[in-house]
């Protein structure tokens, strides 16, 4: 994240003595990526964060993937994917490289009797659907439609859902996720032209003091491996913490779009970067202004990336007969474009009310055994005319 934050009670200088109302001290955490050159933040506990009682166990938990290869385009219905009641068990890996894995879940209970913490990568959970409380060791955050949660490796957190309707779009990135370079100066400030700036960041605003032993489940996954420990105390006993690497919320709908005369590309539409690929929100915005404009998009080449659009709501213009929660993939080396009859269509239109979520990959995705469950046959032939 770009900008300090700070929750709970903390000392005057790090690394020094800060000690409780019973005299005992509290117990100092760095919790940093990059070794010692990323973001960090400062962790104060009341119990030290190290006490292992029992390792119950492992299990692999990689993706199976249908083959090494894909130079065909692609379509999922996300929602066909079966709800399940624990929400670790509702994810599944539909599209996967070394970069990222790209996830659809449907949970519908929330976390109760243990905690997760994913040590392998950032994760980025898009709400589709439901509401609820983001539970993690630096304070809670609620969400609902349209959020996007950003939570760091190894974090530990829990999920509290409202309701069992909830459908999740989620991206796994194996490396830091950061808000776009162009988007912010120097000094890490979201600069004026930014689609969005700090004050639509939500931090986690609630910070839980659980000062309590006994047996806490907390799984975490490493290396697509899903260990399973049992702590003696519990993971949210932190009486404060200050840094600048937290979880935290951004809204789709507080996206600002860039809109000009003529059809603008994708980038424009970025909302986050990683080293291996990066995510834009299309949101509802009026179409181009020149006269003889035509807002639908040319048809482009994605040489060096792989295209992935997640359809939230509305009609989105360049697709025919698209529905909430499909998935389409574009692999690299294949031209592609709008749908027959949406590139004449879209002359003369003055806005568009469409949502969606589009991860650019800059390696080649692979589908999972899963994914081939929910795929819509002969999607490749949908530009056919007759």
């Amino acid at each position: 994240m770009p900008f300090y934050h700070k929750l709970g009670k903390i000392p005057h200088k790090r690394h020094t003595v800060f000690r409780q109302d019973n005299g005992e001290l509290y117990h100092e955490q760095l919790f940093g990526t990059i070794g010692f050159d990323g973001m960090s933040a400062l962790m104060y506990h009341l119990k030290p964060p190290t006490i292992v009682k029992q390792m119950l166990g492992q299990k692999n938990i990689a993706p199976e993937v249908a083959g090494e290869t894909n130079m065909t385009m692609r379509s999922l219905m996300g929602y066909q994917l079966e709800a399940k009641d624990d929400y670790l068990e509702s994810r599944v890996p539909m599209l996967v490289n070394s970069d990222c894995y790209i996830e659809l879940a449907a949970p519908k209970k929330s976390m109760t009797n243990y905690f997760y913490k994913n040590a392998d990568a950032d994760e980025i959970i898009f709400i589709h659907k439901g509401e609820g409380k983001l539970r993690t060791q630096l304070g809670n955050i609620d969400f609902s439609y349209g959020d996007y949660l950003v939570i760091p490796r190894g974090m530990i957190y829990q999920f509290e859902f409202k309701s069992e309707d909830n459908r999740l779009f989620i991206v796994q990135s194996f490396s830091p996720v950061y808000t776009p370079k162009r988007y912010r100066n120097w000094f890490g400030q979201l600069l004026e032209h930014s689609p969005f700036c700090e004050r639509d960041i939500r931090p986690p605003h609630e910070l839980e003091t659980h000062n309590e032993e006994g047996d806490f489940l907390v799984k975490i996954k490493k290396q697509d491996v899903m260990y399973d420990y049992v702590y003696g105390t519990h993971p949210f006993d932190l009486v404060g913490w200050d840094g600048y690497l937290y979880p935290y919320a951004f809204s789709i709908h507080d996206f600002e779009p860039i809109t000009g005369r003529v059809h603008l590309p994708p980038p424009i539409h970025q909302t986050f970067e990683t080293a291996g690929f990066v995510v834009c929100s299309f949101v509802p915005r009026l179409y181009d202004y020149h006269p003889d404009a035509i807002p639908a998009p040319y048809n482009h080449s994605n040489i060096d990336s792989d295209e992935v659009l997640y359809y939230v709501d509305g009609d989105f213009m360049s697709r025919n007969n698209i529905q909430k929660g499909q998935i389409t993939l574009h692999p690299a080396g294949l031209p592609h474009g709008p749908h027959p009859g949406a590139y004449e269509r879209s002359i003369g239109k003055k806005e568009t009310l469409e949502l969606a979520v589009m991860v650019d990959t800059f390696k080649p995705l692979k589908l999972t055994k899963r994914a081939l469950g929910i795929e819509v046959n002969d999607y490749y032939k949908s530009w056919l005319t007759h």
